[in-house]
């Protein structure tokens, strides 16, 4: 078969295990329910409570609004494929699942670079915070995010949907994800893999590097500091963000940048279930739970209704 006789995908899915298909269902509906009650609850908190209009939450309520997004481009239809004998999606459908999935996750990619710099002005420049960090930067560092994302992911997907299909239409994963659909292809992907691992490293490793400059000069100035305490309660003001950074980035380069000998299709859904599914989950959780702003605002608003 070729590109234009494929009019849909089948995937394979989490299981083929019947028996656990519904435990499996209940368990990832849980999931999803409090990925979107936590990230859109984030998201409204930054809204409607004036004490988290600082650039942190600006940030920080764009990377839940993108947690929630990638997630909602995967976990809907897993969730009904579950329940379904027949687990296709349309060619249309499977492109645009793998545009929102990589635009989302590399926007949460190119935020958590800016909230790591963030984080070293706050400490690092703490009087000159406000000059530097001024809502219009913020904004435009935001857009930025977006535009990046939706641009990498563009480069990225076009080209998967030029390809020849001629093994068979049968994904072995979950979603419509780029590594397993180049599997499908008959024709040389080894220039789109090649595309594929650069940029996604380029992107990847920026961010990284930003992160880890800006950490660099963040413990440098927390060792400074005379008091125990003060360095402690400094340090916490970053750790619900570094445990973001190393759950993310942990995944990401055990998902996309392994040896291809290593790839393991059984492993690579099991990474993707935590990448795609999990972290997003997790987010709003770490940030809510160390976060003494947000607890604040979370009890000021359970008390209004």
């Amino acid at each position: 078969m070729n590109k234009s006789s494929v009019k849909e995908f089948v995937l394979m899915g989490l299981t083929n295990e019947s028996e656990l298909k519904i435990p499996l269902f209940v368990i990832f509906l849980l999931v999803y329910i409090t990925t979107v009650i936590g990230n859109l609850g984030i998201v409204t908190l930054t809204i409607v409570d004036r004490h988290l209009h600082k650039p942190m939450y600006l940030f920080l309520s764009n990377l839940s609004f993108a947690d929630f997004t990638y997630s909602s481009s995967v976990t809907p239809k897993m969730l009904r494929d579950f329940l379904s004998e027949t687990r296709t999606i349309s060619f249309i459908g499977c492109a645009f699942q793998m545009y929102f999935f990589v635009s989302f996750a590399t926007i949460e990619c190119l935020l958590l670079g800016v909230m790591a710099y963030d984080r070293y002005v706050a400490i690092c420049r703490p009087l000159l915070y406000g000059m530097i960090m001024s809502y219009i930067l913020c904004l435009r560092m935001v857009v930025l995010a977006y535009f990046g994302g939706l641009l990498y992911a563009l480069v990225q997907t076009t080209p998967v949907f030029h390809i020849n299909f001629c093994r068979s239409n049968i994904i072995n994963h979950f979603f419509c994800d780029i590594p397993p659909i180049y599997k499908l292809s008959c024709s040389d992907v080894s220039a789109n893999l090649g595309i594929l691992v650069t940029l996604g490293g380029l992107v990847a490793m920026s961010c990284l590097l930003v992160i880890l400059i800006s950490y660099a000069n963040i413990i440098q100035a927390i060792l400074k500091i005379q008091s125990t305490w003060s360095r402690y309660k400094t340090f916490n003001t970053c750790a619900s963000h570094l445990t973001a950074v190393s759950i993310f980035y942990g995944t990401l380069f055990f998902m996309y940048f392994r040896p291809s000998t290593s790839y393991a299709p059984q492993q690579e859904r099991v990474a993707s279930v935590s990448y795609s599914i999990l972290i997003p989950m997790l987010n709003p959780l770490i940030y809510s739970l160390r976060n003494t702003e947000v607890r604040d605002a979370l009890k000021i608003l359970s008390k209004l209704f």
